[in-house]
């Protein structure tokens, strides 16, 4: 048997992305329904991204989701470039007029969110199998899950947003030949750790070394987050907690600073890659966040992406299915391509800046040396990668 029923906005994934776009559907008297295919408890506990722009947190702190971010976040006025064995510093601040970053972890985010909208008698279906989207041709396009419990699930809705990451089923069920992509794989991947030990930086560092490259950053003042270039293919198997605890030190280690090293609780190795899928609509099925695009890690702009585009999509539909106005869902893909582009070129830029190719020659070694002397020595290339780093276009809600 199957169970019908309607709802507004049908959103398949539980993500930030899929989350907060039911948050701020609900501040404008919309109601949704949320399906996400993994439990609550894996929703919480996925280690993601950990990096905030400026307008990111004002807008989490505008619709009163910012809280706990203020009591546990970490703010930062500025990063730390390094090579050639010297360390250097960029400030924000200084740079852009007073823009910073936050420290406050995906995993917190997608907490409050899933906690608040619980509070309000949300709809958020987790563990759901056999997602499907049909009638995507027609103004009412359906809906169909299977829940937790096995009961098959028909919902009619008036739009359906596209929430679920690169690998969902929404963008895949786009007619062939609407969506062109564009992406690139690249030839290195990231291990990335999580220790229990306080942080031994102020502000994050990025270390371009000619083994490869390493970032430190954090999650609280007691946890620490790290990260080394590997080869592309390489297995964890291969990496023992003393053997990355050795590669950082090399990596990151200059006179006077002192690496901290602690217990590793958790560690895995991620891909990198760029990719932008367009148009990000069809109809009244929408793309957002991974979905529709993917950035390297390098430039932190993967969750601050996906809150745009919701908070973009939460806006135009609002105009679409309170006030009848098409307007900006018709302009949304083209509203969310230009700062995707914009994030994906400056994701692209350092990322070829501050990783070895390990096919690049000496040639292309010294470009990069060359473009990390002029960043830290011209204002004009310093402000170019402030204001993209701490978010180049304006969040409007």
């Amino acid at each position: 048997m199957t169970v019908s029923s309607r709802t507004q906005v049908g959103i398949v994934g539980a993500g930030p992305a899929g989350l907060l776009l039911s948050y701020l559907l609900a501040l404008r008297g919309i109601d949704s329904i949320v399906v996400e295919n993994r439990s609550r408890a894996y929703c919480e506990a996925r280690q993601r991204a950990g990096l905030l722009e400026a307008g990111t947190v004002e807008l989490l702190r505008a619709i009163g989701l910012g809280a706990r971010m203020d009591a546990e976040g970490l703010e930062h006025g500025g990063i730390y470039l390094q090579f050639s064995g010297e360390r250097h510093h960029l400030d924000f601040r200084d740079l852009t007029g007073g823009r910073w970053v936050t420290i406050y972890a995906q995993t917190e985010i997608v907490k409050d969110l899933i906690a608040a909208r619980l509070a309000a008698g949300a709809l958020i279906e987790f563990e759901v199998s056999d997602t499907e989207v049909a009638e995507l041709e027609t103004d009412r396009p359906v809906l169909r899950f299977t829940d937790s419990a096995g009961v098959r699930h028909e919902v009619s809705c008036d739009v359906i947003a596209g929430c679920d990451g690169f690998h969902g089923i929404c963008r895949g069920s786009l007619p062939a030949g609407l969506v062109t992509v564009a992406d690139r794989l690249y030839p290195y991947s990231w291990l990335g750790i999580l220790a229990t030990v306080p942080p031994s930086t102020d502000e994050l560092i990025y270390a371009r070394h000619q083994d490869g490259f390493a970032l430190h950053t954090m999650r609280s003042p007691q946890v620490s987050r790290l990260y080394l270039q590997v080869p592309a293919d390489e297995e964890i198997e291969r990496w023992p907690d003393d053997r990355i605890w050795r590669e950082l030190q090399h990596r990151l280690t200059v006179p006077g600073w002192d690496l901290k090293e602690g217990p590793i609780t958790e560690k895995a190795i991620s891909p990198m890659r760029s990719f932008v899928a367009s148009p990000m609509r069809h109809r009244r099925l929408f793309l957002a966040g991974d979905a529709a695009h993917i950035v390297p890690p390098t430039g932190a702009k993967g969750l601050n992406l996906a809150i745009a585009d919701v908070t973009a999509l939460a806006t135009a539909l609002t105009q679409l299915l309170r006030d009848g106005s098409a307007g900006l869902a018709d302009a949304y893909s083209d509203t969310c391509l230009d700062r995707v582009w914009r994030a994906t070129h400056f994701s692209w830029w350092m990322t070829s800046m501050l990783h070895v190719d390990p096919h690049a020659d000496q040639f292309g070694a010294q470009l990069q040396l060359a473009q990390l002397h002029y960043v830290i020595s011209s204002r004009a290339a310093a402000t170019t990668l402030a204001e993209n780093y701490t978010g180049y276009y304006p969040l409007r809600w």
